[in-house]
């Protein structure tokens, strides 16, 4: 199945291809406890997605290791997508900014939770 996605104002634009999204996943981490997303349970090999994004518009955010590469808008501050420390030169996505959702409900969508904090 073909997903894509973007910031919210749209400098931000991103798609690949995945299975049809059942359920999430979250993080207890600092950084992800703050931002609340909701990413999608699999990750992506970085060379699999298409991004797209306006000049100096994509910010990264790294801490602790700096393996996890948090990614957002510099324009509106929208976090749309992140490389993984767990599996890196992979990628997860924000199910928030996804247009593929096919009336999925974020807020109505099982989740697991990663144990971040402790790592």
């Amino acid at each position: 199945m073909k997903h894509s996605g973007s910031c919210h104002c749209g400098a931000i634009k991103f798609e690949f291809e995945a299975p049809e999204i059942t359920e999430g996943l979250k993080c207890n981490c600092s950084i992800c406890r703050r931002k609340g997303a909701t990413m999608t349970a699999f990750a992506i090999p970085k060379s699999e997605v298409k991004i797209v994004a306006g000049e100096g518009a994509l910010a990264t955010y790294q801490f602790g290791s700096c393996v996890a590469k948090h990614h957002f808008c510099k324009r509106c501050g929208i976090y749309p997508f992140h490389e993984t420390l767990r599996k890196p030169g992979h990628m997860r996505f924000n199910i928030g900014c996804l247009d593929s959702t096919d009336g999925v409900d974020v807020a109505e969508l099982p989740f697991d939770v990663f144990d971040g904090a402790s790592l």
